[in-house]
């Protein structure tokens, strides 16, 4: 989706965004979380994991594994047992609806969150499909072992669930928004959530990826898009669509984003004060 990305990004001027769309595809490191000093955080982007106490980040550590997800990547099928949990810590992951050839996306996650916490809810089958959009890298863990650290420590399965809560939001806003409201809209409300979930304005998406998971005409995102390029709200070019006016996008899309967002925000400002 994203194979000019490098070139295209001297077009742009933000070295945060750069950073990020630079560092998309790139093998991740082992951070050791298991042998890091107690007092450090910097080895974890994820909100879950850094929002722990460093007891508890200190047991996960011993069962996490580093993985790259790449684009397209399946990382849980319709059906198919849960094998492991992961928390995103950078990239993009698009949770799906798969039915009769057609597809719905739900949910994108990002670094706020972890793809298969449903498994809390006490399914152990996925019913969704979850793929890469953006590449990026992960900490997995087996499901059994987190099983097994939530009932040894319920702080830990206290932040998942708050965390599963705003993700059942997000699902249920986005069928809500499906069919209550416009094109333009719902464009700009997906764009604000991407940019939110990977932390940057730079965004290597394609009119046909809008297109299929959001259930709309191309030439309608197409039309859309360029009246956003003309307000001067983006930028796009091969693949990648570059935020120029975050606030103003913001106030073009539907009250669903505010609402998805104060969600996530609820989450965060929840868990950081469970261990306090």
């Amino acid at each position: 989706m994203g194979n000019d990305v490098p070139g295209v990004l001297e077009m742009f001027d933000n070295s945060a965004d750069t950073a990020f769309m630079r560092a998309a595809g790139t093998q991740p490191v082992n951070h050791g979380l298991s042998k890091a000093r107690p007092n450090k955080r910097f080895f974890v982007r994820n909100s879950i994991l850094a929002a722990i106490s460093l007891q508890d980040l200190a047991a996960v550590g011993e069962f996490l594994e580093p993985v790259a997800l790449r684009e397209r990547m399946l990382l849980q099928e319709p059906k198919r047992p849960l094998d492991h949990v992961y928390f995103v810590e950078s990239g993009l992951v698009s949770l799906r609806v798969v039915a009769t050839g057609s597809l719905l996306e739900t949910a994108i996650i990002g670094h706020r969150g972890a793809v298969g916490a449903s498994l809390l809810l006490g399914g152990h089958v996925s019913t969704h499909q979850t793929v890469v959009l953006f590449p990026g890298s992960a900490h997995r863990i087996r499901v059994e072992d987190l099983h097994r650290l939530m009932d040894k420590r319920p702080a830990i399965r206290e932040h998942l669930l708050r965390y599963v809560q705003a993700l059942g939001l997000h699902c249920a806003q986005t069928a809500l928004c499906g069919v209550r409201h416009d094109r333009e809209k719902r464009l700009a409300c997906w764009l604000c959530l991407a940019s939110d979930a990977v932390d940057a304005h730079v965004l290597p998406v394609t009119h046909e990826y809008l297109s299929s998971v959001l259930g709309l005409r191309r030439a309608g995102v197409t039309e859309t898009l360029i009246r956003f390029e003309e307000q001067r709200l983006i930028r796009k070019t091969r693949g990648v669509l570059k935020i120029d006016e975050r606030h103003c996008l913001e106030q073009r899309a539907c009250s669903c984003y505010k609402l998805i967002s104060s969600a996530y925000a609820s989450t965060d400002a929840a868990t950081s004060t469970l261990d306090r």
